[in-house]
This record gives structure tokens, sequence and C-alpha cells, in this order.
């Protein structure tokens, strides 16, 4: 079960963090997945993904819809 805000999708589960970028296999999250996650390094890795994705909003869209996301959002 989904719980979004005081929402509950029964028979759904929710987006994993980053499952996106460990299924296409991003660079970044590889060389991620290889260091101590908080540690200085991981830190100065991780700022790619925050200012600098190597992946569009679009190919990430249609990675969802690919999988079978919803996009939800409550009344």
């Amino acid at each position: 079960m989904l719980v979004v805000g005081e929402l509950l999708l029964d028979g759904f589960v929710g987006y994993g963090r980053r499952e996106f970028c460990n299924d296409v296999k991003c660079s970044v999250q590889v060389e991620l997945n290889g260091l101590v996650e908080g540690s200085v390094e991981y830190e100065a890795v991780r700022k790619v993904c925050v200012s600098g994705c190597l992946f569009s909003a679009y190919c990430f869209h249609h990675w969802l819809i690919d999988k079978g996301y919803l996009i939800v959002r409550p009344v």
C-alpha cells in the first residue's frame, strides 16, 4: 500500500530512491554506489546529480511511463 499524504493507494508502490539512476546505469550513480554515503567523496560526486544531472526530465518521465508509474496529486 502506498501512502501519499493522507491518501492510501492500495495495491501501489512508490518510486524507490534513485531507482531510475540505478536502472539506466547512470555513471554517476555507479560511482556513488561504490562510495560510503555521507562521506566527503560521496558528497562531492553527488553534487553532479544536484546541479548537472546527465539525464533530462523528458527521459525520466518516459522511463516512469515505461515502468508503469503513475504521477498523482491530491485533489
